[in-house]
């Protein structure tokens, strides 16, 4: 206490004592300061407003809504009838007349007038310039064009389609699976002289009459797509650019302006739901096996509508292709391409996007669209609203096993699509870890990096170290932070002569996902952590060193089995990482909606697929292969198309509700040894029990979705219904963002007649109905059992019932809370009929407190 007194009082002087021109010097001081940070401030004010001055310059594409019918809902009119083509010139009109009254001249450029299924233009042009828009008369909605993403055989034997499925169909099996349903793809174009949708059978010709299919479309050329293209397989190419071409992204070198696929994706899609069947895939002289499309006679009812080009996709162009698709009149609409992100400024369910979806749906159209491959987190479903079949991606029991046989007879098991090291089963090559191959300046190794490490860059290397060797790299930084590629080790691989390559996996990282990757020389990933330090133990053990650490002498040796051969086991399916999970979300802060998302579950991991030979999509790896191996519910959602096609051909009077309800209805929840199916999760081989946010209603079974017993009819009416009785949309949104009134609405948007109940708020008893319609021709009697989910008790009204053919019953599902969980927990109903039909609804409720 005493210091401190006294520091105080020294303190105290010294303020006393201090010289008034000091103080003066001191506020000066402060002053200039002050001055100067003024000074600052207003500079950077200057700068930001000039960035946002300059940022208001650039040109961006946005979608505009507009007040008025389009055309394919006008009543009874022949959509090429002379008075229509009247109506759309009216609608082109005022849409000109929008724009010319609203923008200032020179402001913009309209690319499209959407006025089919949806009455809407895209146009180019400044924030400013939009933001007009949005005030102007008889516009409903402008959106921000954030542009669109591809969301990237042996499954129809997986799927027990050629045994159950195309022999109901015909007797002639296969050749007539799809007749004459007409499946659209919206997405990178096709390639029209691949095997796969090439007229093989000339003795079962295609045939040219479209008269009968309700089906007007049209063949477009330009490079690589000339006349004939369309050869009655390929029903109709068109492609839709406004969009791509401006944007400056766009490359006119590398995006083809014709229906020909520069990608390859939308080759693989197309084959995978209706590629010819039994087609040999031979990838670099090795024979794979056989493909075949779900529905492969519909090949010849193939519609392609290319509106993704490999430099640039546009949500505009994505949408001029729906439109013209639903005009043309498709069946079936393939969606393995879709906006990245959700709306930010509007409900996810009333983006431009799903609102075209949602007329198409009206339309007659059944629209199946991947879910994303954001998985596996939480909420990263893509796909929201209910009248979309969104597709989640899973894999099936096959397999492509390699190994690693070192000399000390040690098996080492890993991932690769490549071929034996020369001279396998009886030669060994001597291995080579990448660090102790470093090329030296004078007698100095070089500094070793981490693109040493990868086999990332071929100058790193001492050639006469590596020539002939297996090399062996590390998964390190680069292939952390996704920089390294593979596909730099098998040019270095190539350019330094390698007899063949190990990618490791490095205890500073942990295990690493690896994927079969079709490898040109012999290639092996080994993507666990033990795996990679017995290989190091037993390198180290034959490797002898001087004093400074350099090699002296190589003496391991190993060799490379043959990794192409596939192998069936396994549990499957199983929900991939990468798909993309629920719950749906109805905004951009992921408040959830109350819609199950993803719908289905289908084989969408390791598929093969058609291939361009010129593709752009991974040039070093796929072009020049007419098959390529991928992953993603790209792969998934034309699985569920080629599907919907076969479940349209024996039912052609069944809506899209009906044919979604069907496969949703009859899906299993179970994997092929009869336990609960299994989800990928984080943790590399970790495998947790899936629920209803991994694989929606199940693994779609074609066999039991063509004859379900009972389906939910819905119709464009209740999807309205459905949108006025959200909480967080009022009437008007739904009004102007449709075109349809509030007329009625539901009193909780559960009671949506859907082929599934989902509650994302469950506070108290609360009773939803659920609408049966029996399609077959018998009456039959169907006994209802719940297992609830926890938290809940969940009672039917009537617990059973006797139904006759084609008449409908509703059924009362009653909730109660026992626990409130304020999390989502999961169960299902099964109606079990008296001719073994088994109808299974999913659950999904969260319980929260009042």
């Amino acid at each position: 206490m005493h210091l401190k007194q006294m520091e105080n009082e020294n303190l105290n002087k010294d303020l006393m004592d201090t010289n008034p021109r000091k103080l003066r010097a001191y506020c000066f001081i402060w002053l200039i300061v002050c001055i100067l940070v003024l000074i600052v401030c207003v500079i950077l004010s200057r700068a930001e407003e000039k960035d946002g001055n300059d940022d208001d310059h650039v040109p961006r594409i946005y979608s505009v809504l507009v007040e008025g019918e389009p055309l394919a809902f006008h009543a009874a009119t022949n959509i090429n009838s002379k008075a229509m083509a009247y109506e759309a010139k009216k609608i082109e009109e005022i849409h000109e007349e929008i724009l010319g009254s609203t923008l200032e001249k020179g402001s913009y450029t309209k690319l499209y007038s959407f006025k089919h299924i949806i009455n809407a233009l895209a146009v180019r042009t400044t924030p400013s310039q939009a933001q007009k828009l949005k005030k102007a008369k008889g516009v409903k909605a402008v959106e921000e064009d954030k542009g669109v993403k591809l969301m990237t055989t042996y499954t129809p034997d997986f799927l027990e389609l050629p045994r159950q499925v195309w022999p109901k169909i015909s007797n002639q099996g296969d050749r007539l699976a799809g007749e004459d349903i007409v499946i659209g793809f919206v997405d990178t174009g096709i390639s029209p002289t691949h095997p796969s949708f090439a007229a093989l059978d000339l003795t079962n010709p295609y045939s040219t009459n479209l008269s009968r299919l309700n089906f007007s479309g049209d063949c477009e050329t330009g490079p690589l797509f000339p006349a004939g293209s369309c050869n009655g397989k390929i029903i109709s190419a068109r492609f839709f650019s406004a969009g791509a071409r401006a944007s400056v992204a766009f490359n006119g070198s590398l995006d083809i302006l014709s229906p020909f696929d520069a990608s390859g994706h939308g080759s693989h899609v197309a084959s995978i739901a209706a590629g010819n069947s039994g087609v040999p895939v031979i990838v670099d002289g090795f024979s794979y096996g056989r493909a075949s499309g779900m529905a492969p006679r519909a090949r010849d009812r193939i519609a392609v509508y290319k509106a993704v080009y490999p430099s640039i996709g546009t949500l505009v162009d994505v949408i001029a292709a729906i439109d013209q698709a639903i005009i043309d009149g498709v069946d079936v609409l393939t969606l393995s391409v879709g906006p990245d992100k959700p709306p930010v400024d509007k409900p996810t369910v009333l983006g431009i996007f799903d609102l075209a979806m949602l007329l198409a749906r009206k339309a007659g159209v059944i629209v199946v669209q991947a879910a994303g491959n954001h998985g596996p987190f939480p909420s990263s479903v893509l796909s929201y609203s209910p009248w979309v079949v969104g597709v989640a991606a899973g894999s099936t029991d096959r397999s492509y096993p390699a190994s690693l046989i070192l000399d000390g007879g040690q098996t080492v098991q890993g991932v690769g699509l490549s071929g034996p090291t020369l001279g396998a089963p009886f030669l060994r090559h001597r291995l080579v870890l990448a660090r102790d191959a470093v090329r030296t300046n004078g007698s100095v190794p070089r500094t070793i990096t981490g693109d040493v490490e990868e086999c990332q860059r071929s100058d790193n290397f001492d050639p006469a170290k590596v020539l002939g060797s297996i090399v062996i790299c590390t998964f390190s930084e680069g292939f952390f932070n996704q920089i390294s590629t593979i596909r730099a080790i098998t040019q270095t691989a190539t350019t330094l002569g390698f007899m063949g390559f190990i990618l490791m996996a490095n205890p500073n990282f942990g295990d690493y996902v690896a994927e079969p990757t079709i490898f040109s020389s012999p290639g092996i990933l080994i993507p666990k952590v033990l795996d990679s330090q017995l290989i190091m133990r037993y390198y180290e053990e034959k490797t002898y060193r001087d004093r400074g650490g350099v090699v002296t002498q190589f003496g391991a040796r190993a060799r490379i089995n043959e990794g192409r051969n596939s192998v069936f086991a396994g549990e499957a399916p199983v929900v991939s990482r990468f798909s993309s999970r629920g719950p749906a979300f109805i905004d951009a802060n992921q408040n959830p909606l109350d819609v199950l998302k993803p719908d289905i579950l289908a084989p969408g991991h390791q598929i093969w697929g058609a291939w361009s030979l010129t593709s752009a999509f991974d040039p070093n790896f796929t072009a020049g292969r007419r098959f390529a191996i991928l992953s993603g519910t790209s792969m998934a959602a034309p699985h569920i198309a080629g599907i919907s096609a076969l479940i349209k051909q024996l039912n052609p009077s069944w809506t899209p509700a009906m044919i979604a309800s069907a496969i949703s209805t009859t899906a299993t929840g179970y994997d092929s040894s009869g336990e609960v199916m299994s989800a990928e999760s984080y943790g590399i081989s970790e495998l947790f029990p899936s629920n209803h946010f991994d694989n929606g209603a199940g693994h779609v079974n074609p066999a039991r979705a063509i004859d379900p017993g009972l389906v939910l009819p819905t119709g464009f009416e209740d999807y309205i219904s459905f949108l006025c009785s959200l909480p967080s949309i009022n009437p008007d949104t739904v009004r102007s963002a449709t075109g349809a009134w509030c007329t009625t609405k539901f009193s909780h948007p559960a009671n949506l007649n859907h082929p599934s109940v989902t509650i994302s708020a469950l506070k108290g008893p609360l009773v939803v109905r659920r609408s049966f319609q029996n399609v077959s021709n018998k009456t039959e009697r169907y006994l209802g059992s719940v297992l609830p989910p926890n938290g809940t008790i969940v009672r039917l009204n009537p617990s059973w019932f006797t139904i006759r053919a084609q008449r409908i019953q509703d059924v009362d599902i009653e909730f109660n809370v026992t626990e409130v969980l304020n999390q989502f927990t999961f169960g299902e109903i099964v109606l079990t009929g008296s001719l073994n039909h088994i109808v299974r609804i999913p659950l999904t409720v969260k319980t929260t407190p009042f």
